[in-house]
């Protein structure tokens, strides 16, 4: 049953070095949420790299991580896409294989209005699949489209499987409004890890967890996170979101580059700076499928500095991760050996 509290963790897909997925790294990681504690993991959403994924690959990763967590959590599948025949079809699958809830990304490139993102795509997977959660996600700065607010509070009147909302505007009146239409019984989670605290302290949004990246590395510890903050414990939150923060921030990494032509920014984003900190930690991460590539090495720097300040000022936030796949977490950040490969070089 998907409860929508805590930390849901937006799985990674680990790939070979040679871009093929990584079955054996795939149960290990959902292995490690499992033991970790996390309210539920999401299989093949964006943070999984979903538009590059055969359908194959898609069907097969949802029914390993489903059939691995969902005795032990919420098992969310990640169905949406910008095609809503195709969204039917995953949707099915994952109705098949037992999930609680389904992840619908806002359509991306096509564009829909909102008015069509509810009555074109929400709207008819919803119909269809009355016994399962539907999740909408809302991310216009990746999908330049956006569920609306205010369709989003017609789908929570008209279908009781919608409940729910994965939102990821950045914008925190967007989600008061949200809360206005949707009423005290909707459930807002958040989007962005760095978001997470001002939305669930915000008594405007009273978002009850977060859909996270970060918590591929740190489950327990976003979990626990998550847990004060509901609870009321803001010594312990506020402990927490300060040990967490310099991962937080890097979800997304801007650095500049040096050309020819001038200085650039370069802005590696998600999945490449966590599979990358993932990497140098000795988790399974492999690469990322183009276009998606590396780091440059002012953004590799940023990771490891990030990673080195994080288990420095409270190692406990690592331990987990050195416990459960036997690695030397200073001895990793330390080591040029740990580097190799995950920046271009030139």
């Amino acid at each position: 049953m998907f409860e929508g509290q805590g930390c849901y963790t937006a799985l990674i897909t680990p790939f070979t070095a040679d871009l093929e997925v990584d079955q054996a790294g795939l149960e290990q990681l959902v292995a490690y949420q499992v033991s970790e504690g996390v309210s539920g993991v999401l299989a093949c959403g964006t943070t999984a790299e979903s538009p590059t994924l055969t359908q194959e690959e898609h069907n097969l990763i949802t029914t390993s991580v489903i059939g691995q967590c969902k005795e032990h959590g919420s098992a969310i599948a990640g169905a949406g896409c910008n095609s809503t025949a195709k969204t039917l079809k995953n949707a099915e699958h994952a109705a098949h294989l037992g999930a609680d809830s389904i992840l619908l990304v806002d359509p991306y490139y096509n564009g829909p209005s909102s008015l069509e993102i509810r009555k074109e795509y929400v709207a008819p997977v919803a119909a269809a699949f009355p016994d399962m959660e539907m999740i909408p996600y809302v991310i216009p700065g990746r999908s330049g489209t956006k569920l609306l607010s205010e369709d989003l509070g017609i789908l929570h009147r008209e279908f009781k499987n919608v409940r729910s909302v994965k939102e990821a505007t950045g914008e925190l009146d967007n989600m008061a409004r949200t809360r206005a239409c949707c009423g005290d019984d909707f459930r807002i989670l958040s989007g962005d890890d760095d978001m997470t605290y001002d939305m669930m302290t915000d008594e405007r949004v009273k978002a009850s967890g977060v859909i996270s990246v970060m918590s591929n590395v740190v489950p327990g510890a976003v979990q626990r996170f998550t847990q004060a903050t509901n609870n009321g414990n803001m010594d312990e939150a506020d402990r927490l979101r300060q040990a967490l923060k310099p991962l937080f921030g890097m979800v997304g990494v801007l650095s500049e580059e040096g050309t020819p032509f001038g200085t650039t920014t370069v802005k590696a984003r998600n999945p490449l700076p966590v599979k990358t900190l993932m990497n140098i930690l000795g988790m399974p991460a492999g690469p990322c499928r183009q276009p998606l590539g590396k780091m440059n090495r002012a953004g590799l720097a940023q990771v490891l500095e990030n990673a080195r300040t994080v288990q420095e000022n409270d190692p406990e936030i690592f331990a987990p991760i050195a416990s459960f796949f036997n690695v030397d977490i200073d001895a990793r950040l330390n080591d040029a050996a740990t580097l190799e490969g995950l920046a271009y070089s030139d």
